[in-house]
């Protein structure tokens, strides 16, 4: 779009010292507001990146990849819808489970909870809960022998620690001449564990899969099988192709479904995130306008004198066209470097922060999360980037359009 001449003109005007130092200064304000706006975008992007990954994280250690249970009923052929899963390279594991809700007492407290029956040697094959036992073993849980394993939250309501008792209440009762008479059975409990996710740490109990089946009345027969993949955000296709392979009917679900709302609200506020802060990158670029409408008007007579030399005017606009977008330019690559230099470097500055100014940003006592974490995508930074820039060019049309129906004879005439 620019001759030479245009591209020559534009940037020797962006050198050269200006007389009118008020423009200069309202040139550097719009190179650093660009910068500052990515420098903030690529940064608020990466942190909620990386709070995504670790919720995520902390909520599939916990629950399942995929899930195949019965339509309706419970599962009595796990065994052969295991192995037909398994029999499929992209599944890494399986475990059978059976889960109920019951009311846990101690004492004079009543909390309800999430029961979980689990074969302890296969269960480390699709969570991570072993490795977040803060007291105890998993491998605890004996058939037999009635143990439980309690979040740490859920102890805490109850008041209970490793080696106390607990009263397991089920939904379903004893018939007696007395009347219905609620099922129940006493617990020891052997271990606690910490996932960092409120939802499970204060209402999830784990038994063993065994005693869960002679509580809930399952004989060999089980809520499902969770499968974990080697690519988790293949779920959704994977768990429809292993439906339409195994014989019989069955409900199959993955992470996806489960916590669909959860992660919608996270994708929702990052959108939003995104649409503000890009407002005050908008905000800085078309403070290029301004620049360039003073630039243009300080530059008068010297555009009448390109144009009698024979410049046209979209040799004109080019001109100015070429100095807008080199500011824009140059903000942009000064905040994408700045932005991934901060990104990539926050779990570094915002403790240096904190012990400077005597402050904590995340509690612990209070927030799972007591780490800012970051994780930087390069597909934002670029479209961070691109976008930064188009608005820079988009706001050097006006001015440069402008300059480009200079009138020289109008110009010079009281030069």
């Amino acid at each position: 779009m620019f001759r030479p001449l245009s591209l020559y003109v534009g940037l020797r005007y962006t050198r050269a010292k200006r007389r009118n130092h008020f423009i200069s200064f309202i040139s550097l304000t719009s190179m650093l507001g660009i910068a500052l706006g990515v420098t903030a975008l690529i940064t608020v992007l990466s942190v909620m990146n990386g709070f995504e990954h670790e919720l995520r994280t902390r909520i599939l250690g916990m629950t399942a990849h995929a899930t195949i249970s019965g339509y309706g009923e419970p599962l009595r052929d796990w065994p052969q819808v295991a192995e037909l899963a398994q029999d499929d390279p992209r599944v890494l594991g399986a475990a059978p489970f059976i889960q109920k809700e019951g009311m846990l007492v101690a004492g004079s407290r009543v909390n309800g909870s999430l029961v979980r029956g689990i074969d302890p040697n296969e269960e480390s094959a699709v969570s991570d809960v072993g490795q977040k036992m803060v007291q105890g073993r998993l491998e605890a849980l004996q058939a037999g022998e009635f143990n439980i394993v309690l979040g740490m939250d859920l102890a805490r309501i109850l008041g209970v620690r490793v080696g106390d008792k607990v009263t397991l209440v089920t939904p379903a009762a004893n018939v007696t001449p007395a009347g219905m008479v609620p099922r129940l059975k006493r617990f020891t409990v052997s271990g606690l564990f910490q996932v960092g996710m409120y939802e499970y740490d204060s209402a999830l109990a784990l038994v063993h899969i065994d005693d869960a089946a002679i509580l809930f009345r399952m004989p060999g027969e089980v809520s499902g099988v969770q499968l974990k993949l080697d690519d988790m955000f293949r779920a959704p296709w994977v768990v429809r192709e292993l439906a339409g392979s195994l014989p019989g009917t069955y409900r199959v679900s993955d992470w996806t479904q489960q916590h669909a709302n959860f992660f919608r609200a996270i994708r929702t506020e990052k959108t939003v995130m995104f649409v503000i802060l890009s407002l005050i990158v908008a905000v800085a670029a078309f403070n290029i306008v301004s620049t360039l409408v003073m630039v243009v008007t300080d530059k008068k007579a010297d555009i009448a004198i390109l144009r009698t030399l024979g410049l046209s005017p979209r040799g004109v606009m080019g001109v100015f066209m070429v100095q807008g977008t080199i500011i824009g330019l140059v903000g942009t690559l000064l905040g994408v470097m700045g932005g991934v230099l901060l990104a990539l470097n926050v779990k570094t500055i915002v403790p240096a922060i904190e012990r400077l100014f005597g402050v904590q940003f995340l509690p612990a006592d209070v927030y799972y999360i007591s780490e800012l974490p970051s994780r930087l995508n390069a597909l934002d930074v670029l479209h961070i980037g691109v976008l930064a820039f188009l608005l820079s060019v988009l706001a050097t049309l006006y001015p440069a359009w402008n300059a480009s129906r200079t009138q020289p004879a109008e110009a010079l005439r009281y030069e």
